[in-house]
């Protein structure tokens, strides 16, 4: 009977988590409103290397890409002026290594600063993390890292 009893509230706690995991909220997409949808896509397609995904609009005024397992970023023409945005509103993304994406970087002529805004430099977190600050087109900020979690 012990065994039946703890049984059933080991499967009713289960089902409780599994419950609670299903609701709650989980990235879907970012949108960016762009200027030039054209240089926005190959910033972040040929210089970021993302993966474009099919977009269902079909009107030359979206590029849709994937940044995760179940994440896109959408870029959407349209806005009227450039970003004046704070580097501490910025997305992140990670790779592999810092150092190789800086190449890729500085072979493109593109400019990008560490956290304190110092040109050509790199920021190394407490954590042991590398992390550079780039503008896109439309002075969207970027983040690219080396962390693996």
């Amino acid at each position: 009977m012990k065994k039946i009893l703890l049984l059933g509230l080991f499967s009713c706690a289960a089902l409780t988590v599994a419950a609670q995991t299903k609701t709650r909220p989980v990235l879907n997409h970012i949108a960016l409103y762009v200027q030039d949808l054209q240089k926005a896509t190959v910033f972040y397609r040929d210089l970021l290397g993302l993966d474009t995904i099919p977009e269902p609009f079909h009107d030359n005024k979206h590029t849709w890409f994937s940044v995760g397992p179940a994440s896109h970023l959408h870029l959407i023409a349209g806005a009227k002026a450039k970003q004046q945005g704070d580097r501490n509103t910025h997305i992140c993304f990670s790779v592999p290594s810092v150092e190789a994406f800086i190449e890729r970087l500085d072979k493109a002529g593109m400019e990008y600063m560490n956290w304190a805004g110092e040109m050509k430099k790199l920021t190394v977190r407490v954590d042991g993390v590398k992390q550079i600050y780039l503008q896109d087109p439309d002075g969207y900020w970027v983040e690219v890292n080396d962390a693996t979690k």
